[in-house]
């Protein structure tokens, strides 16, 4: 069987809420708070009773962070 290298694929890739959590350094209750106010992204269903976030779309908020000037 021929191992994949997952850099060089377009395989779709989802973070868990922990994985979110360590990446964002948000909570989990900010993270669903943030969702609930449509200023994060949202998460999807993968299956029955499990949900997880789309690694693009959580990469590009992190980046669209650093575009934001402070307060």
């Amino acid at each position: 069987m021929p191992q994949v290298d997952r850099r060089e694929t377009r395989l779709q890739r989802f973070y868990t809420i922990h994985d979110v959590v360590l990446i964002t350094t948000l909570s989990r209750a900010t993270i669903y708070r943030k969702m609930a106010n449509r200023t994060f992204p949202p998460c999807v269903s993968i299956s029955e009773g499990r949900v997880a976030w789309d690694a693009r779309d959580v990469e590009a908020w992190c980046e669209s962070r650093k575009l934001e000037k402070p307060r």
